[in-house]
């Protein structure tokens, strides 16, 4: 392919788990070096001496800085502190020291705590930020937070990062919602994930089974899910409902033996690598969030085929469908009428096809191919400026 052969270094806290940033990462990063010979690195601080979740070229190095940032979970809050900014000189000093050994074309962050320093490291190298969430959900502080110092740490805390943001080169969002939460910047250009896997076939919609794939987290919204499934399995008695992700299930567990749900019928799974299967083995797809950056698992339920059911949450669900075309968008986060729809597209097969159908045109402006041209076009535009 002719295309310049640029040196790219990604800065990611780690590719070891099954989240969402991780798989993209691993999927851009692995179609630049196997397509368009870019020469790619993945620099990570967590995880040392494990393998990467998810498949990765052979041609992508990974370099593990051995920091640990995950250790401050674990301790208590003085000592939180003393560590965090330990680890922050280190992960610098450690950061630096690879970028001016490799002098890359291009330095790619997931704004995580890279962002306070990124820009200083005078590498040679155009920095561009890569935001997976929507601003109100960047670090979770509350508007309305009654307490005064969280008021004032928020406020000092955007302060900086706007700050940051606006030194970087470019600030690449997901949606045209994420673009237009960040007024203060100039540098903003949308670019959406790519779907991690080919459109090569498609569901028959006919195994009665819902599925979920995301986190066992508050911000991924499985309660309110079991709440709307608690109401659903009351009328539809030949549908179960899968659950897959990382996290802790416990809560959940506890909730579906408080609602009564039949366990026969509402499974609660860990994390996998081949979620293709999975979604073809189904016949509906719910995304329950409270609020998504993005929603990949939403172009890649569409890319099987599947109706996808989602909370029109901030903002990426609203991004990616729309309403009774190829998707349902249903009131944040009206339980309620979560269980109707779900319950409507059981009973009928001829709705699931046509609005499966739409899904998986849709999903094709997501196509690795188109989302790494955008990338590749940006890159060439910014050499040549």
């Amino acid at each position: 392919m002719n295309c310049h052969q640029y040196k790219i270094v990604y800065c990611a806290p780690a590719i070891y788990s099954a989240g969402g940033v991780e798989r993209v990462v691993s999927v851009k990063s692995s179609y630049f070096a196997e397509v368009y010979g870019y020469d790619v690195t993945i620099v990570v601080t967590e995880g040392y001496g494990k393998d990467c979740f998810f498949l990765i070229s052979p041609k992508v190095h990974v370099v593990n800085l051995h920091l640990d940032f995950e250790e401050l979970w674990k301790v208590s809050f003085i000592k939180k502190v003393y560590l965090y900014f330990q680890k922050q000189r280190r992960y610098r000093k450690l950061l630096t020291k690879e970028l001016m050994r490799i002098h890359p074309d291009f330095t790619i962050s997931v704004l995580r705590r890279e962002i306070n320093f990124i820009n200083s490291i005078q590498d040679g190298s155009k920095k561009i930020g890569e935001l997976h969430v929507n601003r109100s959900n960047y670090r979770n502080f509350t508007k309305n937070d009654s307490n005064i110092f969280k008021r004032v740490f928020a406020f000092f805390w955007m302060r900086d990062l706007l700050r940051h943001l606006k030194a970087l080169d470019r600030m690449v969002v997901l949606t045209d919602s994420a673009k237009n939460d960040w007024p203060e910047l100039s540098n903003v250009i949308k670019i959406p994930d790519p779907l991690p896997f080919r459109i090569d076939s498609n569901s028959n919609l006919s195994t009665k089974r819902i599925i979920n794939i995301g986190r066992y987290a508050y911000e991924k919204g499985n309660d309110l899910l079991l709440q709307a499934w608690a109401k659903v399995e009351k009328r539809c008695n030949d549908w179960c409902l899968d659950i897959y992700g990382m996290g802790d299930q416990q809560p959940y567990q506890h909730l579906i033996d408080e609602m009564g749900i039949d366990k026969h019928r509402c499974h609660l799974y860990g994390s996998l690598s081949n979620v293709k299967e999975e979604y073809l083995n189904s016949s509906l797809f719910v995304l329950p969030s409270r609020f998504e950056g993005f929603g990949l698992v939403i172009i890649e339920a569409m890319a099987c085929g599947l109706p996808v059911i989602s909370f029109d949450c901030e903002n990426g669900p609203r991004n990616i469908i729309t309403n009774e075309y190829d998707g349902i968008l249903v009131k944040a986060f009206d339980v309620d009428e979560y269980a109707q729809q779900i319950l409507r597209l059981t009973q009928d097969y001829y709705l699931r096809k046509r609005i499966g159908g739409a899904a998986q045109t849709t999903s094709w402006r997501y196509a690795i191919e188109d989302v790494a041209d955008k990338w590749r076009t940006m890159f060439d535009d910014m050499m040549s400026n």
